[in-house]
């Protein structure tokens, strides 16, 4: 059999790339004439650089650039042969990165994600794609637009910094310095939310608080963010701030579409840069999988954009899922079978600890009885 694996991540115990592994070498304990091919998947969230290079040839390039507190870090990210870049939000303003009582959006920044692009576009890069999960942080991308050239300055003319406090100071912005290479370059983001920048729904509201916003701050965020997007729409001549996505990532969203991105899903994107449809077309058997399955699984998650595919091509594919919840009717209707690694009594803390081994045995059990259908036929 022709099989592909594409698997998300099973978060907080493997990742997408270690899924497929495992996955991979229960096909090949069951049957070793198969024919395996690894596309391991992401969303624009963590594991996103892994599951781009362990599939599409490409370099893992290190530097050092200002964190979220402001600090100088070394982070990574990702130049395929192409001349693509693969930037995760979450490896330079990411939330993990920021200790717990020192979680305030008043003092977190963006300014590396801009340093970031820069490099990529000094290293010969004419398109980017941007994974913005996981921020540390509410600034607007205020700090990235600096990074880039953009001037913004206080009331008493002041140039500010880029910090989160820095929104509500800010009364005059320019694009006149802004990286001259920026509007020819392809950028595209992987987002997967469809928060406007303010309001009810907007990104101080619906994300301030895990990001350590007390109340009031998510109150005057709110309210700044607001009134920084009107200045940013009036300088580029762009209505921007109920974009869908634009609250993405604390208005980091808002902040790309200004400069020119496109917001596109996250599985999507990936799915099309690592070639997974012609992959898929090809094939006798799809699986994929992730850490938990539910209803929302079918809704710009990556086992669900992997099995729209699939049944395009009417191949059958096949979820196998640290924990299957919800109405699975309803993933039955996308996927030929649903398959939880859990095959015994544990705890939470015992499946992720054995994740890998649960996962290999249910697999051996998938491939063994597909395997044998296939005989049959």
């Amino acid at each position: 059999m022709n099989i592909i694996i594409a698997p998300d991540s099973y978060k907080g115990s493997l990742t997408a790339s270690k899924v497929a592994e495992t996955m991979k070498k229960a096909v090949i304990d069951i049957n070793n004439t198969h024919a395996v091919m690894l596309k391991p998947m992401a969303d624009g969230g963590e594991g996103t650089i892994d599951a781009m290079l362990s599939s599409i040839k490409g370099e893992r390039i290190s530097i050092d650039c200002t964190g979220p507190l402001g600090e100088k870090i070394t982070t990574s990210y990702a130049i395929l042969d192409s001349k693509q870049a693969v930037i995760e939000l979450a490896t330079v303003s990411g939330l993990v990165q920021v200790p717990t009582d020192k979680r305030n959006p008043d003092y977190t920044t963006t300014f590396g994600l801009g340093e970031v692009i820069r490099d990529a576009l000094d290293k010969g890069c004419t398109s980017i794609i941007i994974g913005l999960g996981g921020s540390a942080t509410n600034d607007g991308g205020l700090g990235m637009l600096l990074a880039l050239g953009m001037k913004a300055w206080d009331e008493k003319g002041n140039k500010l910094k880029g910090f989160g406090a820095d929104l509500h100071r800010v009364k005059k912005v320019s694009f006149a310095d802004l990286d001259v290479r920026i509007p020819a370059t392809d950028i595209k983001v992987a987002c997967d939310v469809n928060n406007p920048l303010c309001g009810s729904e907007g990104a101080s509201v619906v994300y301030g608080p895990q990001k350590g916003a007390s109340q009031s701050q998510v109150y005057e965020y709110n309210k700044s963010l607001d009134a920084y997007g009107s200045l940013i729409e009036k300088a580029t001549e762009k209505s921007l701030k109920d974009f869908p996505g634009a609250g993405a990532a604390g208005g980091v969203g808002f902040a790309l579409l200004a400069i020119g991105a496109d917001l596109v899903s996250g599985a999507k994107l990936l799915a099309t840069t690592m070639q997974l449809e012609e992959a898929i077309k090809n094939a006798d058997i799809v699986i994929t999988g992730e850490g938990q399955s539910d209803e929302q699984t079918l809704y710009g998650k990556a086992p669900g954009h992997v099995a729209l595919l699939a049944k395009k091509y009417e191949v059958p594919v096949v979820l196998v899922s640290g924990s299957l919840t919800g109405d699975l009717n309803i993933l039955r209707e996308r996927f030929s079978g649903c398959f939880s690694i859990i095959n015994k009594p544990l705890t939470l803390e015992q499946c992720m600890a054995q994740a890998e081994s649960l996962l290999y045995e249910q697999t051996k059990q998938v491939i063994h009885f597909a395997s044998s259908l296939v005989r049959e036929i």
